[in-house]
């Protein structure tokens, strides 16, 4: 088989039962994607992010939601209040003009972070055009090159994917988003003691559970209400079934027990399990807590590989070449336990080969092996750096009176 083009620049496809489903790598192949959906969308568009960085590319899909909203599409947008919490005046107002509706999910304001209730964020990374084509995936409206914590251009782009789907599974992400946009307002009239139109909202569209896709294309979702495991238990599933190999790339790297013991039995029945995750770290306590972890995968055989060159951003996983997932999942408590996350997990051989040739090719040039004699050789400062995080991030995950 000839080597395909960059999934960069030639998204793969796979289609069944009416799905359609291309891997789009980095903001240099979302955007333009998104973009050119906007520019034909007739009807509404609804659009959820963590961070939306106002700088660099970013701004052209900024720039094509003001557009649609101008031709009489119904715009609606849902910002983070930890990931986005101030919009730049001069977008204030051109998106004001334009008619874009945008809302933004639990603001800080005074209390900040001190309540662990408030750790619970929009993490979601969706778009829905004209129910006709959705976007789902780990990348944040953020340019490939810039680093938002130095304010600098990167050397190489953020390591990260997304999909784009057409097919049955556009309903259940439309749905999804539809109800968070009315949940949304029904809190803010609560909080505004306008009770009749609270209760109208409520008439209006909390009248039933979320559709729900399934078989080989799904829209796995978390939440606190009904989907509080459904996409741990997706990975559970998957790796449980897993005959010859587990490919993994995540950003945030700390799961529960029960993942990391599924990962251990998976390499022991010999199943070859790879493990892509930060090297050039974003935040010290997450990076240094997964480290502590590292020991039993690795007496397992488990191959863990830190990606260097740049941020890795991704939430992504392939198992044996056919199974795949794409979203905005961490396999840390923050995404497991606590924020909104959307993973879509297909079925789909032709795109999880694309996926599994960047990643292998992603370890293959900037994946730093991390070995048993690596791991054991740690200095005792490093040790206790590693555990302090790990017991740091235990006591996080108690504060919010979770079991993990």
């Amino acid at each position: 088989m000839s080597a395909p083009a960059s999934p960069s620049l030639n998204p793969s496809a796979s289609s069944r039962a009416d799905h359609r489903l291309q891997l789009l790598e980095g903001s240099r192949a979302l955007f333009p994607a998104l973009v050119a959906a906007m520019a034909q969308a007739r009807e509404d568009i609804l659009f959820e992010t963590y961070i939306f960085d106002f700088h660099g590319d970013s701004l052209t899909v900024a720039e094509a939601l003001a557009q649609a909203a101008e031709r009489g599409v119904q715009v609606r947008v849902v910002l983070d209040g930890v990931g986005t919490p101030k919009i730049p005046q001069r977008w204030v107002q051109r998106w004001s003009e334009a008619g874009v509706n945008w809302r933004v999910y639990e603001p800080l304001g005074w209390v900040g972070l001190a309540l662990p209730t408030r750790w619970r964020r929009l993490h979601r990374k969706l778009c829905v055009v004209d129910r006709v084509v959705a976007f789902c995936g780990g990348i944040n409206l953020l340019d490939d090159f810039h680093d938002p914590h130095q304010r600098a251009r990167l050397a190489h782009p953020r390591l990260d994917f997304a999909v784009q789907v057409h097919g049955p599974m556009v309903h259940a992400v439309h749905a999804t988003m539809t109800q968070l946009w009315w949940r949304m307002q029904l809190s803010q009239q609560l909080r505004h003691t306008q009770m009749s139109e609270a209760l109208e909202t409520l008439r209006e569209h909390e009248a039933g559970p979320l559709p729900v896709s399934r078989g080989r294309y799904r829209l796995v979702l978390r939440d606190n209400l009904r989907h509080r495991r459904s996409i741990q238990r997706s990975y559970l599933q998957a790796i449980g079934r897993a005959k010859h190999e587990i490919l993994i790339a995540n950003a945030f790297f700390l799961p529960a027990g029960k993942l990391r013991r599924a990962l251990v039995r998976a390499a022991q029945r010999g199943v070859k399990v790879r493990l892509l995750l930060q090297g050039h770290y974003e935040y010290l306590l997450p990076y240094r807590a997964s480290r502590q972890v590292y020991g039993p995968l690795l007496a397992a055989g488990v191959e863990i590989r830190e990606y260097t060159p740049s941020y890795l951003h991704a939430k992504v996983a392939v198992i044996d070449s056919r199974w795949l997932t794409v979203g905005s999942s961490n396999l840390d408590p923050l995404s497991l336990l606590l924020a909104r996350e959307a993973n879509v997990v297909a079925q789909a051989p032709s795109v999880a080969a694309d996926l599994r040739r960047a990643l292998m090719q992603a370890m293959d040039q900037g994946g730093r092996l991390i070995g048993p004699h690596d791991h054991e050789g740690r200095t005792w400062g490093q040790r206790l750096l590693d555990w302090t995080a790990y017991s740091l991030m235990r006591m996080a995950i108690f504060l919010t009176a979770r079991r993990y």
